[in-house]
This record gives C-alpha cells, structure tokens and sequence, in this order.
C-alpha cells in the first residue's frame, strides 16, 4: 500500500483543527481532546456541557456529507485492516487513552499548545510507537 502525501490538504486541515480547539478553550475555557468530549457526552453533567458535546461530535459525523455536498462525491477512505482488527485496535487505543490520560488530539494538539510536560512526553510516545509499528509492518512483517 503507497501513502499519499497531500501537503496543502493536511495544513489546512491541521489549521482547522488546530482553529477549532483554540476556538474551544476561548469560548467553553475547556480542552478540546475528543475522547473527553465523547466521555461527557455519554455521562452528561449537564444539559448546557450535554448539548455542546453532541453538537461537536455530530459535526464530525456531519462533515463527510458536508464534503458530498461540496465535492459532488463521497470521500474515499480506505482501511487496509478487516473488521476484527479493527474493534482490536479501537479496544487498545480506548485502554491507552485510558492510561495516557487522554487521546491524541487532547495531547497532541491542546496540550502541546499548552506547553503541558505530560502532553509533550504522551505525543512522543504515541509518534515513537507510530514510526515503529508502520517500519514493523510494512518492512518487518512485509505488509
């Protein structure tokens, strides 16, 4: 499998990201780590913080259509993995988010900002074990 590299498409959508979590902490004073946002959404505290979160995460499900209706097409994902390691996947990066303290858009792009010592050690960490798995598996393994 060949990667794409699309540099003007993945700086805007960094600076999207990255617009809307600065967006987030000056309007709401909170973190946008999307692991906390779905967390709150499932064990609301209250209905103001309850609504907030169900209005980013259907704008995330949203935005594909949003894209349809753009683009004329659908986006094309493609995911080299069968559905079993799939569901394996989401079980351990639900237990590393759990251990970790928070997810990678939490770390990575808040917490960075933030100059947080545990966010910066947490992306690190997340990146090294990145870099290592894609060498594993498509120079070790052969995939």
């Amino acid at each position: 499998m060949e990667t794409q590299f699309t540099p003007i498409l993945s700086l805007a959508g960094g600076a999207l990201i990255g617009l809307s979590a600065v967006l987030f902490m000056a309007f709401h004073g909170r973190i946008m780590g999307v692991t906390g946002i779905l967390r709150g959404a499932l064990m609301p505290a209250g209905f103001e913080d309850w609504s907030t979160r169900v209005a980013i995460i259907l704008g995330m499900v949203v935005g594909p259509a949003v894209y349809l209706l753009l683009f004329g097409a659908w986006p094309v994902v493609e995911v080299p993995a069968s559905q079993g390691m799939l569901v394996v996947g989401g079980l351990l990066v639900g237990l590393g988010v759990s251990y970790g303290g928070g997810c990678t858009s939490g770390h990575g792009v808040c917490g960075i900002a933030r100059l947080s010592p545990r966010s910066i050690v947490a992306t690190l960490t997340f990146m090294a074990t990145t870099f290592i798995t894609v060498f594993v598996i498509r120079h070790v393994i052969g995939g």
